[in-house]
């Protein structure tokens, strides 16, 4: 089993003991959204890398549910979806600078140049998105990085 599911458990004992509503409910939505990704398909225990994955998903559908919710007009909804983000956000590594993303691209840019033999142009965006997918380790959002992908490759 995995250390940072562990991790999960015993805060999810820690805040049932201080009663700590919010926190105790947003670990037990994670802890089962973890569970499902153990169960889906073939049973196995997942790696620290992969409940990150599921870490970032859970955030990720939090933020745009709450963004519907607002565009519709009901921010309490979208208040409520937000709530679990921080305890979510707690169990993730340290998310990079700007400037680290930045960095980060360039590097992921010059590898597939020099792999591909042709200058950087939209045409490799998947190939630079594979590159530093795999060098932001989770430490950076999707959508963050696509972004800057793009404004590099593009500018």
């Amino acid at each position: 089993m995995s250390q940072l599911k562990e991790t999960i458990r015993a805060d999810l004992k820690t805040a049932m003991k201080a009663r700590e509503k919010e926190r105790t409910s947003a670990i037990r939505s994670l802890l089962a959204a973890i569970q499902a990704e153990e169960t889906n398909g073939a049973r196995h225990d997942l790696t620290d890398e992969d409940v990150l994955k599921v870490i970032a998903r859970e955030i990720k559908k939090r933020r745009e549910s709450a963004e519907v919710y607002a565009e519709n007009g009901r921010p309490e909804l979208a208040e409520a979806e937000l709530v679990d983000v921080p305890f979510f956000e707690a169990y993730q590594p340290a998310q990079l600078s700007d400037d680290e993303v930045t960095a980060l691209v360039d590097e992921a840019v010059a590898e597939v140049e020099a792999e591909k033999g042709e200058p950087a142009s939209m045409k490799l965006m998947g190939g630079v998105m594979k590159a530093a997918n795999a060098k932001a380790a989770g430490r950076v959002d999707g959508k963050r990085l696509s972004d800057a992908v793009k404004a590099r490759l593009q500018g």
